[in-house]
């Protein structure tokens, strides 16, 4: 009998008033996974996860978390869950130990709380008021605060986003950890490299619905399953009498003729052809670039928007 979903929803909806602002959302978050919400603000990510968390009421649908029903039982939901949010504030004169020390009192599962600030690389920043830590620690923190539990999900709401790469790279770092750990995590982001690095599966979100969901190289072929094929020459490349295979291609001229840019299912095939063409017309070739659709084109081509919309 296969295991029950770590989080489940099917036909999810929430209204304000005449706003709908989650229009029947299905999805299944397999425990163990990395799984994205992606989606231009307002698409109602935000308000499906703070339902999941049991942080905002549902108007209809069904919604397992662990499971439990998070509008039912919120308690234990909430000590089985880790939270961190877009951006997490307290006081500004309270120490980084006690800031932990306070949020750890709420549950009733615990872990070390030395042994977690270690692992964040906030030992030296233990005793430090929260107002004097960078915009990097005050996330770590954040992640600190989620972790006190030992959750068996954690929740993050757009971890990195404002955050400078180097201190980016540092967070992907400590998913990529809690993920090998056997963590189950739902997040959401702004970034659709941050995705492609860290989810296994990923929903599309746009006016409330998921409009594509599965692992991301399955959505871009499903979607964009051509990859482009760029050659380029140390001289005009004739455009008559090109090879059968680029003739069957929708492609272009760039840099003055110099670039060949195509698109097609068998990009392997196409560079043996243009490679073998190029050298027939006795030019050199300069350059070879092949590039797969990424998210951000999937998410383009269904949305008609840029992610950060």
């Amino acid at each position: 009998m296969n295991e029950r979903p770590a989080i489940e929803a099917r036909g999810l909806t929430k209204r304000y008033g005449a706003v709908e602002a989650v229009r029947g959302i299905d999805l299944a978050v397999e425990t163990g996974e990395v799984f994205g919400l992606l989606g231009p603000n307002g698409a109602g990510k935000t308000t499906t996860v703070e339902i999941l968390e049991g942080l905002r009421p549902r108007t209809s649908g069904e919604v397992s978390v662990l499971g439990f029903d998070p509008a039912v039982n919120s308690r234990e939901v909430k000590n089985q869950i880790g939270v961190c949010l877009q951006a997490t504030n307290l006081p500004d004169k309270m120490k980084t130990h006690e800031a932990l020390e306070l949020f750890d009192a709420f549950y009733d599962r615990h872990t070390d709380r030395d042994k977690l600030l270690k692992r964040l690389q906030l030992w030296e920043k233990r005793d430090a008021f929260y107002k004097t830590l960078s915009g990097g620690q005050k996330q770590r923190v954040a992640l600190a605060l989620a972790l006190l539990n030992d959750p068996a999900i954690l929740f993050l709401d757009e971890p990195t986003t404002g955050l400078d790469p180097q201190v980016r790279h540092e967070i992907h770092t400590i998913i990529e950890e809690l993920k090998a750990a056997g963590k189950t995590i739902l997040l959401t982001t702004h970034y659709i490299e941050e995705a492609e690095r860290l989810c296994d599966r990923v929903a599309i979100i746009d006016g409330g619905k998921i409009i594509e969901q599965g692992k991301p190289r399955e959505i871009q072929q499903r979607v964009l399953g051509l990859t482009v094929v760029e050659v380029t020459a140390s001289a005009p490349i004739p455009p008559e009498n090109l090879p059968p295979l680029v003739q069957g291609a929708k492609c272009s001229f760039a840099d003055n003729g110099r670039t060949i840019s195509l698109q097609t299912d068998e990009p392997a095939a196409a560079v043996v052809e243009l490679v073998r063409y190029v050298d027939g017309c006795g030019l050199k070739l300069a350059d070879i670039h092949l590039k797969r659709p990424t998210l951000e084109d999937v998410f383009i081509e269904l949305t008609g928007k840029k992610l950060r919309e």
